[in-house]
C-alpha cells in the first residue's frame, strides 16, 4: 500500500508539519500565504498518490519537483517575512532537498 513508499511516508509527515505550523502564521496571510502553502503541499501528496498508481509517473513526478521547488520559494518568503524562525526554515528546507532528492531517485528509476 501507500505506506510501502518512503516518498508517500516522508511527505506524509512534512505535511502534517506544514499544516500544524501554518495554523500559526499571521491572520492577515492565512487566506494568502498559507492556503497557498497548504493547496501545494496537499497536491503533491495527490500527485504521490497518482505516481504509486500509475506506470506513466514520470510527468507526475516532475510535477511534484515543481511543487517542491514553489513551496522552497514560498518558505524562504515567510522566512524573510519573519512568519516562521529560522530553526523552522532550516527544517522544511531539509524536509524538501530530501524529499526532492526522493523524486530525483524514483525519475532515474523510472528512466525519466
Amino acid at each position: 500500500m501507500n505506506e510501502d513508499y518512503p516518498l508517500f511516508v516522508k511527505w506524509y509527515k512534512t505535511l502534517d508539519w506544514i499544516l500544524d505550523t501554518g495554523e500559526k502564521f499571521p491572520k492577515n496571510v492565512r487566506f494568502s500565504l498559507t492556503g497557498r502553502l497548504y493547496d501545494m503541499a496537499l497536491d503533491i501528496l495527490e500527485y504521490i498518490i497518482e505516481a504509486i498508481y500509475t506506470k506513466e509517473r514520470v510527468y507526475i513526478l516532475k510535477k511534484i519537483n515543481i511543487y517542491m521547488e514553489k513551496l522552497r520559494v514560498f518558505y524562504r518568503l515567510s522566512f524573510e517575512r519573519r512568519y516562521i524562525s529560522e530553526r523552522q526554515y532550516r527544517f522544511i528546507s531539509g524536509e524538501l532537498d530530501e524529499s526532492g532528492r526522493m523524486v530525483g531517485g524514483w525519475i532515474k528509476q523510472c528512466g525519466g
